[in-house]
């Protein structure tokens, strides 16, 4: 039996919402956690204080599937098949996100990209802001830790990370450790909230996030390079 590797092309689902200004020179970039939506993700865009002043965008991973139950339609970003070639689809499927909403072709276009990333999607915002095409301000992480191959990067260009993990996450809670042992060795700033909740974003946690967001509105596209 031989086993192919064929390239082709998909379309992507990403949803965009401007600030009451209009303009799009802060965007929060969020990428939802396994089994939901664009939706979703939207919403827990919209309930960070301060978000409004940003263009919003939420990105719906590749593949879908229905919800049991329901039959609604939800996504999931990847499986450990074929890892490495999803791996680099996504990544370049949120460049060209980030491009359509930031409106042109090159890596100057927006002031401040904060991205922000729950569950399975906290891997795919850090591939994003790390190993993507477009320097990062922040960097956002509910309940999904740091994957391996972020961690080496060797070029990877890091910002600023919050993290946050709930007290009975029994998935996350885990892995958190880890993660502030690598960002602490690495010399990259960052934040650890530990909230009273589960694998979810909370109220206690919003406002952590909204004070990093209004941190990093007018940082640019500044990174800290390791």
């Amino acid at each position: 039996m031989k086993s192919l590797l064929l390239p082709t092309s998909t379309h992507g689902r990403v949803l965009i919402e401007d600030p009451a200004d209009g303009l799009s020179g802060r965007v929060l970039v969020g990428c939802h956690g396994y089994g939901q939506d664009a939706e979703a993700m939207l919403e827990e865009l919209r309930r960070i204080p301060g978000s409004d002043a940003w263009r919003l965008v939420s990105v719906q991973a590749l593949h879908r599937f229905y919800r049991r139950g329901d039959q609604s339609v939800v996504a999931s970003w990847m499986t450990r098949q074929d890892r490495e070639s999803a791996i680099a689809d996504n990544i370049e499927y949120l460049d060209r996100a980030v491009a359509a909403a930031v409106g042109d072709d090159g890596t100057e276009g927006a002031r401040a990209i904060v991205f922000v990333g729950f569950s399975q999607g906290a891997s795919m915002a850090a591939r994003a802001a790390v190993r993507g095409r477009y320097r990062a301000a922040g960097l956002i992480l509910v309940g999904g830790d740091i994957p391996q191959d972020v961690r080496d990067e060797a070029g990877g260009r890091w910002p600023p990370v919050l993290i946050g993990c709930g007290d009975a996450d029994t998935w996350y809670s885990a892995r958190v450790d880890s993660d502030a042992a690598f960002l602490e060795s690495r010399g990259i700033p960052h934040e650890i909230v530990r909230f009273t909740g589960g694998h979810e974003f909370t109220d206690e946690f919003r406002v952590a996030a909204g004070r990093f967001v209004v941190a990093r509105a007018d940082a640019g596209t500044a990174s800290h390079t390791c």
